[in-house]
């Protein structure tokens, strides 16, 4: 589990690319301090394990169903990445929960500069949008933020729905969000709590399995 409160601005030294799968090695001084095999760092908020390290770097494997959902099947040697390790119990949890789990990606639609801020326009397909409130959680390529609108297009190029966020100058130097243009893509993960009561949603008033009831019976 993470918290999205980016530890360390990253950059991808090294990609292997395989049939459906890829390597990649990042260099993360930080995000190394005390890492051991086997432990997770979010890469722009996509979970990954440490398969190998050094005092500079890891190494991660991404297996093609991570790549299909998330902008690391673009990514490039030289990308800067965002990192962050995964929470310690006790640890303080400054954003919010994020697994790491990506839904999938987002475009740019709008970036505008406004007094001590910026505001950035995101594109929501169909399937993300309702999951996605005004003053709600989101995760941004790993960053933790809060929802500041959320609204549809109805015409033009840019049709469809779409949510901001408004980010502060600590965010815009601390993270890769700072760079980014109208037209790229970034990671985007909905709210757990969002994403279980959809689920339940797609599920009212269809009778339980027969082990689900039997539990609910003996809990009443």
């Amino acid at each position: 589990m993470f918290t999205g409160i980016i530890e360390e601005l990253g950059r991808i030294e090294r990609i292997e690319r395989g049939a459906d799968a890829a390597r990649l090695t990042v260099r993360g001084p930080l995000a190394v301090e005390g890492v051991a095999h086997g432990d997770s760092i979010a890469v722009s908020g996509v979970c990954l394990t440490v398969v190998d390290f050094d005092a500079e770097r890891f190494t991660a494997d991404v297996m093609g169903q991570t790549l299909a959902v998330s902008t690391l099947d673009s990514a490039r040697e030289g990308l800067a990445v965002n990192l962050e390790r995964a929470a310690r119990v006790g640890d303080r949890l400054g954003g919010h929960i994020v697994q790491g789990h990506i839904d999938g990606t987002a475009k740019v639609l709008d970036v505008r500069q406004e007094d001590g801020w910026r505001v950035v326009r995101f594109s929501l397909d169909d399937a993300h949008a309702p999951l996605v409130v005004d003053k709600g959680s989101i995760a941004v390529d790993g960053v933790s933020l809060t929802v500041s609108a959320v609204g549809s297009t109805a015409a033009g190029p840019d049709a469809g729905h779409w949510f901001e966020v408004s980010l502060i100058p600590e965010t815009l130097q601390a993270t890769t969000l700072g760079e980014r243009r109208p037209g790229e893509l970034v990671n985007i993960e909905t709210d757990i709590l969002a994403r279980h009561v959809a689920r339940l949603h797609r599920f009212e008033g269809r009778e339980l399995p027969s082990s689900l009831a039997d539990e609910q019976e003996v809990r009443a």
